[in-house]
């Protein structure tokens, strides 16, 4: 097992230990750290009927589910502080989705910003990986401009400061999101933004072979290479969704919406979108011609 070494850790108990090495690198006794029923490998024991648990986590409840993980908020043994833990069922997936959970695990590790969640600890056993994040209470960006409508323009470009922040470390660490959305930006408990979610993140290849090929991210934010199917520069993808996420934050909605993903395609392509005329800076990086050319630092100029 490998625990990242954060500001205020989840602190060590008896049977984890330290190391530089990558979170996919080592396992672990499922006997000792995580406890496992011997019917299901994707749920957790309840031993001797007490709450179920995940090496030192007691689990209060599942806060989210995925086609082959789920999240629970867990709370530390010792500590008592609330967590999120990530468990990946290792059993269901093929080579190539296995490489991507534990590429997700190397991209937190790597990371360390204010506005990007934080990692504690990752966990693995034969049969599943857990990813322990910090617990943000609340929730998502999106689900906040769902309920309370736009932000006014003062709160809006703090927020949008934030994830740039979080954006530019991310790329100066060689690492792409590739899955830029306002549901993936949490809030903690002082409203703060928290980057998440970095299932389809990856590292920027370096050289000739600089682009990418992987269709991902969910395709309101998507790129317009990546409708067309055309190998692409992971940092341009993310400055094309940085643009979407500022139109949803002083609009409300999204850009470009449709129930079939033809129909988006074709907005998209054919830039079937209306910028307010006082939202310029939202125009460059969702315009075809200069997208690629946009950056976080000359969208920071903008703002």
């Amino acid at each position: 097992m490998v625990i990242d070494t954060p500001a205020e850790p989840a602190p060590n108990n008896k049977g984890v230990s330290k190391t530089t090495g990558s979170p996919s690198d080592s396992k672990m006794d499922d006997s000792k750290d995580l406890e496992f029923p011997s019917s299901s490998s994707s749920s957790l024991q309840q031993a001797s009927g007490g709450p179920q648990r995940v090496g030192t986590y007691i689990i209060e409840r599942t806060i989210g589910k995925g086609n082959f993980s789920f999240v629970k908020l867990a709370r530390h043994t010792v500590t008592n502080v609330k967590v999120a833990i990530k468990i990946i069922d290792k059993t269901k997936l093929n080579e190539e989705n296995l490489k991507k959970a534990q590429r997700e695990a190397d991209i937190l590790k790597s990371l360390h910003h204010p506005n990007i969640i934080k990692l504690y600890q990752v966990m693995e056993s034969e049969k599943l990986l857990c990813i322990v994040t910090e617990y943000l209470p609340n929730g998502e960006l999106y689900e906040y401009i769902a309920k309370n409508g736009y932000l006014n323009e003062q709160v809006a470009r703090h927020k949008f400061m934030e994830i740039l922040s979080a954006v530019e470390h991310c790329h100066l660490n060689n690492v792409v999101h590739r899955d830029l959305k306002a549901e993936n930006m949490l809030l903690d408990q002082h409203m703060s933004i928290k980057l998440a979610d970095f299932g389809f993140g990856t590292f920027q290849p370096t050289g000739p072979d600089l682009l990418l090929t992987t269709w991902c991210g969910s395709p309101p934010y998507a790129a317009p290479e990546i409708f067309k199917g055309e190998p692409y520069l992971g940092v341009s993808a993310d400055i094309w969704s940085l643009g979407v996420i500022l139109y949803v934050l002083v609009c409300g909605v999204l850009p470009f919406n449709a129930q079939e993903v033809s129909c988006l395609r074709r907005q998209v392509l054919e830039e079937h979108v209306r910028v307010p005329y006082w939202l310029s800076m939202c125009k460059s990086p969702l315009s075809l011609s200069s997208s690629s050319n946009c950056s976080v630092e000359l969208l920071r100029f903008h703002n």
